[in-house]
């Protein structure tokens, strides 16, 4: 018998690793049940696979709640102790993404309903989806989501899903928002809705206090920035590609809200403010590496710099990063270094010990 998720969690606390929270324990003996109807035995027979859940059957969870509460921390761990081989994690954004791209291919085909094949092509050979940072903005996605969970719950698919709002707040004042009102009904009655109320957002306390403006940006500024990085992520990352108007985003380490990237690939490379707008909608957290002293001569990556940290800003994401310089000598002089000290004041006000609260 494998070890009971509570008790990892406990060793975990025991070893440092993570802090105790009550609710976040709560949540994890809810999530050892799931994992246990998992790990049962299959019934034998044509009807085991494909049927129609019973109606008010639950096939997963919802859990939601603020920034850095430790969503994906727990999913992660139900994840992977969860002893079935049909699974499979991804974050919610670049599902989507995916969805769209094989619509777009079954629509050549000229079938009535794309989503039907698409739907049982994800479904085929998997028992669990685990989504991280489910979250709805685009009325495309909108319109899809809803039909495409309706045919994974009937093919008898589990869903976990992470969120950092109630199910009634997704797609709040979204574009014909009635009719994404059905889906939300669907998540409500076939997954078990849990707020996690932790005592503390572990991810702010990692980093009150501590620096998160490293200059110069040398082998020193790397290590503790590589410290800072495995410390939130527990060494974890994987690629997250983000679709903007037909193009692809790579930003090339990602885990649970969190971004790291070098200056070179957010601002040395076209890309607007849609680009930045859609990294901010991905992650709450940006590490941000190596970004050089700015002049005339680099004005278009000095603009996307600009663009960048106010997307940030207004966006109230969290920011690491390693420079050349300090924040007011990054542009010192030339043109455009007197719009710049507006950007140097956010820089200042995102390292204070109270930005994002």
């Amino acid at each position: 018998m494998s070890q009971h998720l509570t008790a990892l969690y406990d060793t975990r606390v025991a070893e440092g690793v993570l802090r105790p929270d009550p609710a976040q324990r709560a949540v994890l003996q809810r999530l050892e049940l799931l994992r246990e109807t998992l790990e049962a035995p299959q019934r034998k027979g044509f009807l085991t696979r494909f049927r129609k859940a019973e109606p008010m059957a639950k096939q997963g969870l919802y859990l939601w709640g603020g920034v850095g509460r430790g969503k994906s921390m727990l999913m992660d761990l139900f994840f992977a102790h969860v002893g079935i081989t049909q699974k499979r994690r991804v974050h919610f954004h670049a599902f989507m993404q995916e969805v769209q791209g094989a619509l777009h291919e079954v629509r050549k085909t000229g079938v009535d309903d794309a989503i039907k094949p698409v739907a049982e092509a994800i479904a085929k050979d998997l028992r669990l989806l685990c989504f991280d940072e489910m979250q709805i903005t685009d009325i495309a996605d909108a319109m899809i989501v809803g039909r495409l969970f309706e045919r994974l719950f009937a093919a008898g698919v589990f869903i976990i899903t992470t969120s950092n709002r109630a199910p009634t707040d997704l797609y709040k004042d979204g574009l014909n928002r009635d009719l994404f009102v059905p889906f939300i009904n669907l998540l409500e009655d076939r997954l078990e809705v849990d707020q996690l109320e932790a005592m503390t957002d572990y991810r702010q306390d990692r980093l009150a206090g501590a620096q998160t403006y490293f200059t110069p940006a040398d082998a020193v500024a790397r290590r503790q920035v590589d410290i800072i990085w495995r410390d939130l992520t527990g060494g974890r990352e994987e690629l997250l590609t983000l679709e903007v108007k037909g193009r692809h985003v790579v930003i090339p380490r990602y885990w649970a809200g969190m971004a790291r990237a070098g200056f070179h690939d957010l601002c040395g490379k076209p890309l607007g403010p849609a680009d930045y707008l859609a990294l901010v909608g991905a992650i709450k957290l940006l590490v941000l590496e190596d970004v050089p002293e700015l002049s005339p001569a680099k004005s278009n990556e000095a603009k996307r710099f600009v663009t960048l940290i106010d997307t940030l800003y207004e966006g109230k994401v969290a920011l690491v990063i390693s420079a050349d310089a300090e924040a007011e000598n990054l542009y010192a002089e030339g043109t455009g270094s007197f719009e710049f000290e507006r950007t140097a004041s956010r820089l200042r006000e995102m390292q204070s010990a109270d930005w994002v609260t």
